[in-house]
């Protein structure tokens, strides 16, 4: 167990962590669940780590709904949250964790179905399961928050992009969200070591994490990142419903 919220801060809620069956994902919804929520691990393609995570949550005493679902796709979008409702009737907390676009051999215009329409599209069909005193975390990165102001590398600029256009049409549903009593927080982190997008961006970039972590004076690991992700589901809604994680003195404000 770990102390990264509250113990019993949880208790009796429910949770959702899109793309958990690993990395940041995996952690969050260990920390919500050591916090006393019920979870609902979402995967895409890695079953067998989902179930293996699954297992262990229930060890604390949870219980723990594993549902794939490929989340550019709205009837499997759909689908997931049918399961949810059965099981669990409600949803507490929901986190826009999954992301991508670096992946090869996908459609040219994957990332923007993905980090905008698919975020939005589980954003609206969760909707109807959130209740007044829910949250909702939107995780992003710097590169993707402060694209308008200030450039990243040229290999994640498409991904970096689709994330700030999935950012800006996330908030602009946060007065809906807000006159049903749903919390909405961006929360936004420099380079993450040991995720894929930085293997990634490594491989088409060598020497780029080492230089990141050298002007930031330090690199957040993903464990590390996934407790500021959990903390914004319980803590107060900042006043520009953002949090951001880590150095941000390279980046310009708009």
């Amino acid at each position: 167990m770990t102390d990264v919220l509250p113990a019993g801060s949880l208790d009796g809620k429910v949770a959702l962590v899109t793309g958990s069956s690993r990395g940041i994902g995996a952690d969050t919804v260990r920390y919500l669940a050591e916090a006393g929520a019920d979870v609902v691990i979402n995967f895409r393609n890695k079953a067998p780590r989902a179930e293996k995570l699954a297992a262990q949550l229930r060890e604390l005493g949870r219980r723990a709904l594993v549902v794939g679902a490929d989340l550019t796709d709205p009837a499997s979008v759909a689908e997931m949250f049918d399961a949810i409702r059965a099981e669990y009737g409600r949803l507490d907390v929901l986190v826009l964790n999954a992301s991508g676009g670096m992946e090869s051999g996908m459609a040219a215009d994957y990332a923007r179905t993905l980090n905008r329409d698919a975020q939005l599209n589980v954003l609206n069909a969760a909707t109807p399961l959130l209740g007044d005193g829910a949250r909702v975390v939107f995780v992003t990165s710097h590169q993707a928050h402060f694209i308008r102001t200030t450039p990243t590398m040229p290999e994640y600029e498409p991904v970096a992009l689709s994330k700030r256009a999935g950012e800006d049409a996330l908030r602009e549903l946060i007065p809906g969200l807000a006159e049903k009593g749903i919390g909405f927080t961006v929360v936004s982190g420099d380079m993450i070591e040991g995720t894929i997008t930085a293997t990634l961006l490594e491989r088409a970039n060598p020497g780029a994490i080492a230089e990141r972590r050298e002007s930031a004076g330090k690199l957040y690991n993903v464990s590390e990142f996934a407790a500021e992700v959990a903390k914004a589901a319980v803590d107060p809604v900042p006043a520009d419903n953002t949090r951001l994680v880590g150095d941000v003195s390279a980046f310009a404000d708009e």
